[in-house]
């Protein structure tokens, strides 16, 4: 088994050696930091709507980070927990650099684990088995199954719905909500153009903002068929427990990769 690792948004994999815990410590970090760290090393580039972050450090340095957020609807929470969405987070980043020791990321998540029990009671994740590519080839994110989830006995949930992504140059993803906000002419619409006009999109003027999206998503964004992310649960009472059915065995990235092929 070998493990996947992270730096300045560039992959590279490591056995599954074990890590030395003594030499490490999981401590809960400020929000500056945490953005910092997951936008300079993550593949993606972004940063969610965290409510909880946790650093991993070796010697005093730190070396990963794991962000607990919130996601854009409610329903993607109380649609596994029948909670209010208050009480459940989703593991929206997890980011170890490439030093870190293979069997890191079950420690670091397991200690994260301890962390949250006073202050949730559910946690989901989602893995994306969808490999991505820069416009010139480069693999910058291969995909995965979530083995690291696997690894820490997570209920597999099944997929997401299908859906199209809008792939950018650089191999990111120009989501359907920024679409919307383009569209809309809501808050955060300039930040949203500024990511197609970074490419060669000419600046946007609000009012001709559906006819700049025609006429520029096509030539900066091409599409890509997702069959939907790989769902994964833990719940942290013998209650919600019960209530997570399992969807069957646990993907494998090999069949992933035949399935998208497909």
């Amino acid at each position: 088994m070998i493990n996947q690792r992270w730096r300045e948004r560039r992959e590279s994999y490591r056995p599954a050696e074990p890590i030395a815990t003594h030499l490490h410590e999981v401590a809960a970090l400020d929000e500056l930091s945490a953005k910092t760290f997951v936008t300079t090393h993550h593949y993606s580039g972004t940063y969610p709507a965290a409510r909880f972050r946790f650093g991993l450090y070796e010697r005093g340095e730190l070396v990963g980070v794991a962000v607990f957020s919130h996601p854009c609807n409610d329903a993607v929470l109380t649609g596994v927990f029948p909670i209010p969405a208050t009480h459940a987070v989703e593991l929206g980043r997890f980011v170890l650099l490439d030093r870190v020791a293979g069997n890191g990321e079950s420690w670091f998540v397991a200690r994260c684990f301890e962390l949250l029990r006073k202050d949730v009671a559910g946690i989901i994740s989602h893995a994306d088995p969808v490999a991505r590519s820069t416009a010139d080839g480069r693999v910058i994110h291969p995909g995965h199954v979530g083995c690291i989830y696997q690894a820490t006995n997570a209920v597999y949930l099944g997929r997401t719905k299908r859906r199209t992504l809008l792939v950018l140059p650089d191999g990111t993803v120009f989501s359907e909500r920024a679409v919307q906000k383009i569209r809309n002419g809501e808050r955060g619409w300039k930040h949203a153009a500024a990511k197609l006009e970074r490419f060669g999109a000419a600046p946007l003027e609000l009012g001709d903002s559906r006819a700049w999206l025609g006429a520029w998503l096509p030539q900066l964004a091409r599409p890509l068929r997702h069959g939907g992310n790989i769902r994964y649960a833990w719940a942290f009472n013998r209650a919600l427990r019960r209530g997570l059915v399992s969807a069957g065995p646990y993907p494998k990235l090999r069949d992933e990769s035949q399935a998208v092929a497909a």
